[in-house]
């Protein structure tokens, strides 16, 4: 009985092991916004420096009061850098780009804001509202790193398509600023 116990328990987890990573859940982040609420499933297979990152700031209580500052509609809504009068707020230090690792920015991905320097973002994100091929990672030169997908929404697309109908000013600043009112981990005990 104690050995057939054994050959069950190890023929499950050679089962799980071969899974697609696309099936094995991730840890996910809930963003309460004025706008709605939006729920992130992170990828920390694919892009484990961005999601430790990504958390980092979620844990410490970085997101909350932070804005979606940067509104371009068909394209993406960004966030995550700014407090309410658009100030920015003072971050980490930059990380490793990690937009090599097969995933794409498509509609409804989160992927890392940067300047043009492809291993300068911080703690701003941003989230596809279509398929922005031209963002993805092309080749390790200036111009072909693109940008790190590190998740997806997994609810609350309404709410990511509202800010994004929002109207904006010449900036593509929101007139009237979605600001992320709190972030944080969601548990297991959370989603029970």
């Amino acid at each position: 009985m104690f050995i057939q116990k054994i050959k069950l328990a190890l023929t499950l987890l050679a089962a799980l092991a071969a899974l697609p990573t696309a099936l094995i859940a991730g840890p996910k982040v809930l963003l309460e916004t004025t706008q709605g609420n939006i729920t992130i499933e992170l990828d920390a297979q694919a892009a484990p420096k961005t999601v430790a990152n990504f958390l980092s700031y979620v844990d410490a209580g970085f997101y909350d009061g932070t804005v979606f500052h940067r509104v371009i509609s068909g394209f993406m809504i960004q966030g995550g850098g700014m407090d309410s009068t658009l100030n920015p707020k003072a971050t980490h230090a930059p990380i490793t780009n990690e937009a090599d690792n097969g995933l794409l920015n498509a509609r409804g991905t989160i992927a890392m804001a940067r300047t043009p320097d492809p291993h300068s973002a911080s703690s701003q994100f941003f989230i596809n509202l279509a398929n922005n091929s031209f963002l993805n990672f092309r080749d390790k030169t200036p111009n072909g790193w693109g940008y790190a997908v590190f998740g997806r929404v997994i609810a609350g697309m309404e709410t990511v398509d509202k800010i994004a109908a929002l109207r904006t000013n010449m900036q593509d600043v929101p007139t009237t600023i979605p600001i992320i009112k709190h972030a944080t981990r969601i548990t297991t005990e959370d989603s029970k």
